[in-house]
């Protein structure tokens, strides 16, 4: 209903104590709590941003499957990581291109996180080749590019995130107009929510709100790629 909240303080509450207590035995004892106040919730939101992410881009999709979805699972993978924790303490979803299976493809994203909620749009870590279709394309397209994240109102509500390179690539002018943009390694931005944001009946309608100010920007990078935006 467009009046109830998607999230209430149990959500962040239990999201508070899985930090507190990071552990297999809690959260078993604990699980039915994340999915009737943390799990089926943030469903339900990705769900419903379906029609209006289709509004913005035919192309990107919002799929509530608590598996295989939109939504990171709360498990973590510790094979590789110093941390060992079991779970993640935070909630993620990613908005994907239809054509995410076949090929590294710009994203809207959601988090929702204790102290932490943002969301925005863009790519993280492209791969070399297509790092360096994005930069040929800023050298070749500087003003579709300044308008989608120079504008007035990006600027107000939006930060450009990621990695960047201390010195220019190999083969770009130091010189030119977008350099510190062609230095970068990821091209994302993002808007930041609070909490309280997070747990209003007006939390879709926040979201939606972001990814139209992002769009351009993603819209930019799918072109880059010659995906459909």
């Amino acid at each position: 209903m467009a009046n109830t909240p998607y999230f209430d303080p149990a959500a962040f509450r239990f999201l508070r104590n899985l930090a507190k207590n990071n552990n297999r035995g809690w959260f078993n004892a604990h699980k039915a709590q994340y999915e009737a106040t943390v799990r089926d919730p943030f469903l339900r939101l990705i769900a419903d941003l379906a029609e209006p992410l289709a509004k913005i881009s035919p192309h990107f999709r919002a799929d509530p499957r608590p598996s295989g979805g939109s939504m990171f699972r709360i498990y973590r993978d510790t094979r590789f990581a110093n941390d060992k924790t079991p779970y993640k303490t935070w909630l993620g979803a990613r908005l994907f291109h239809e054509r995410a299976r076949q090929v590294h493809a710009p994203l809207f994203y959601v988090h929702i996180e204790p102290g932490r909620c943002f969301a925005g749009g863009g790519l993280w870590h492209p791969e070399g080749a297509d790092l360096k279709r994005i930069r040929d394309f800023l050298v070749d397209n500087p003003a579709t590019w300044k308008k989608a994240v120079q504008s007035k109102r990006f600027r107000e509500h939006f930060g450009l995130g990621g990695e960047s390179l201390i010195r220019p690539p190999g083969g770009y002018d130091p010189a030119h107009e977008l350099i510190d943009d062609i230095k970068r390694k990821d091209f994302v931005a993002s808007a930041d929510f609070s909490d309280a944001d997070a747990m209003s009946p007006q939390l879709k309608a926040r979201l939606v709100d972001i990814f139209k100010g992002v769009a351009p920007m993603v819209d930019y990078l799918c072109a880059a790629l010659d995906l459909e935006f």
